[in-house]
């Protein structure tokens, strides 16, 4: 059982992507925005958030949760594509992509692998 904070501005999706991981086993938090999700008690194992969010970014958020907890796990969710990323010089390892809509079984395929996974900083 893993900690997972999931943030997302759209209610359905966010209520959607939290049953589909405490259904597999997992403990969430739910959190509308960005400065919602930095007052939620962690630590969290995983961070599963949308990208594009007013007020703070799913980008933002993972680094500013990161300062606290440097072992945090992320994934992002997006209905844009990867090209966000690539003008990002570092990445983590943890960090992995989906596009919107996700289904639940890759979303758990997803998060189990996520959580099996060592973190390791690498450079593109």
């Amino acid at each position: 059982m893993a900690r997972i904070l999931v943030v997302d501005d759209e209610s359905s999706f966010r209520m959607f992507t939290a049953l589909v991981l405490d259904l597999i086993g997992h403990q969430t938090t739910q959190a509308a925005s960005g400065p919602e999700a930095l007052e939620a008690p962690g630590p969290f194992d995983l961070l599963l958030t949308d990208l594009m969010m007013p007020v703070m970014m799913g980008d933002e958020l993972a680094q500013r949760m990161r300062q606290r907890d440097p072992a945090v796990k992320v994934v992002y969710l997006t209905g844009h594509a990867e090209e966000w990323f690539k003008d990002k010089g570092m990445r983590l390892a943890g960090d992995t992509v989906l596009q919107k809509p996700v289904s639940p079984e890759l979303l758990e395929d997803t998060v189990s692998h996520l959580l099996s996974v060592p973190l390791r900083r690498h450079f593109t």
